[in-house]
């Protein structure tokens, strides 16, 4: 493990900075894509962890296959890497399931020698600063190394580096049910009877949804996924009541996706799926339905709401939350961020994913020229950097990290040069987003639904 570096040591000289560790926060794909792109360069990265192992967002979903088949799934940096081992690379046009990409991908890289040393588990990053500068000070403030705080196995340790780039995704902060951004009044009084996203509802977590009264509430691929396997279920187990709560009303027709539009066929073939269990009555589509409270009765819970219609209740044993994910910028407070006001990205990306203004689905290839902030050198990558915006492929991130390391090591020509083109969506309306790379439903009954996120 990498020493901690003084909080009160004295500022480093350029050229001691520059021998300076990059930091890397968070261990998922694209954190560790930036891993293999730091080594490439001949950087030095030091990642921090807040799980016990690679991809601990992504063991949450291992059960879930990724829309995106296994081209787009592997850094071309990373595969270097690997393939110096005898790594084999699973069949191009394949698509993972979750536990598959932790397994055959993430664990493998991370095991190599060089990969390993630098790893920091259990390891939580409570802020980033500037080495002996708040926000307010602008005084020679680039020349400034960063100051990582982490909360690990040895307490808090202050980490001075020259770098930053923050892949930590948004998993563990889900938007709330409730309208306007807020959690609904009485959310936290039934939140035992609120799973966590992404649950295993043909597998593991079943017997919480067999002969239950179930609500999904979100209108992303997320709850497409979980809609279709709750629908197995539904199959198989009697008095298993499937109703979808859509916050948005109009035509269901923006609901289904892209179909055969969409560049990735797993994608596309998800919205036909799940208007077939809606036509069917196995699914009840409830549009325009805001949450406003939830309250206790003798047999449930209530799910109170405002619809077109006036206000209504449904009572039900089990809610799937399927709302999206927020970044936490609360670890950035004392950083110089340019984000932008509504999706909470970079402000050069936030218009081109913005579901609001950006309608269709494929975004532009973009580096570190879009990525970058006031405070020189920090970079919001992955998931993260999307903010509020639904919809992420890996291969996204990819780019990102490949064009901010060539920007740290100095090659202004590598950074600006983007190398990307991923498949048309087909999908032209808003709200479409799941999280990280957004999955796809099991093509097996023994499989269950949708990702997020991974960082």
């Amino acid at each position: 493990m990498t020493a901690p570096s003084p909080a009160n040591s004295a500022t480093p000289a350029a050229a001691d900075a520059d021998q300076l560790p990059v930091a890397v926060i968070g261990a998922g794909p694209v954190g560790l894509s930036a891993v293999a792109n730091l080594l490439d360069r001949g950087l030095t990265p030091i990642v921090f962890e807040r799980g016990s192992a690679v991809g601990a967002a992504i063991r949450h979903w291992a059960h879930i296959r990724l829309f995106s088949p296994w081209e787009y799934t592997v850094d071309p940096a990373a595969r270097r890497l690997l393939e110096a081992t005898g790594w084999e690379e699973p069949r191009a046009t394949a698509l993972p399931f979750g536990r598959e990409l932790v397994e055959s991908y993430l664990e493998p890289l991370a095991a190599r020698s060089e990969i390993a040393s630098c790893m920091h588990f259990d390891s939580r990053v409570t802020a980033v600063t500037r080495l002996g500068m708040d926000k307010t000070r602008s005084g020679d403030r680039d020349a400034r190394p960063f100051l990582v705080r982490v909360d690990g196995p040895e307490g808090s340790t202050d980490h001075v580096v020259r770098a930053v780039i923050d892949a930590s995704g948004t998993w563990d902060q889900p938007n709330p049910l409730g309208q306007a951004g807020l959690p609904a009044h009485g959310e936290d009084t039934v939140a035992a009877d609120i799973t966590r996203p992404l649950p295993d509802v043909v597998g593991t977590d079943r017997a919480r949804f067999a002969g239950r009264r179930v609500l999904v509430v979100g209108a992303g691929h997320s709850a497409a996924n979980t809609l279709i396997n709750l629908g197995q279920v539904a199959r198989n187990e009697p008095g298993t009541r499937i109703s979808w709560a859509v916050r948005g009303g109009g035509s269901a027709q923006r609901l289904y996706g892209g179909g055969d539009l969409d560049g990735l066929p797993a994608r596309g073939a998800l919205g036909g799926r799940l208007r077939a269990l809606v036509e069917d009555g196995v699914v009840e589509l409830m549009t325009g339905f805001t949450i406003t409270s939830f309250s206790r009765t003798a047999t449930g819970t209530a799910v109170h709401a405002s619809t077109p219609a006036g206000n209504r209740t449904l009572e039900v044993d089990v809610v799937v939350p399927a709302t999206g994910f927020r970044p936490d910028l609360g670890i950035l407070r004392e950083l110089r961020l340019d984000l932008d006001p509504a999706v909470e990205a970079p402000r050069a990306l936030g218009p081109l994913i913005d579901p609001e203004i950006h309608s269709c689905g494929t975004v532009p290839a973009h580096g570190a020229g879009v990525l970058a902030h006031p405070d020189r050198d920090f970079y919001l990558v992955g998931m993260k950097s999307y903010g509020r915006a639904p919809t992420f492929l890996l291969a996204t991130g990819y780019e990102q990290v490949r064009s901010v390391v060539a920007a740290l090591a100095g090659d202004v020509e590598g950074a600006a040069r983007l190398l990307l083109d991923l498949p048309e969506t087909g999908v032209c309306s808003t709200d479409l987003g799941g999280s990280c790379d957004t999955p796809a439903a099991s093509a097996t009954d023994d499989a269950a639904a949708c990702g997020v996120a991974a960082a």
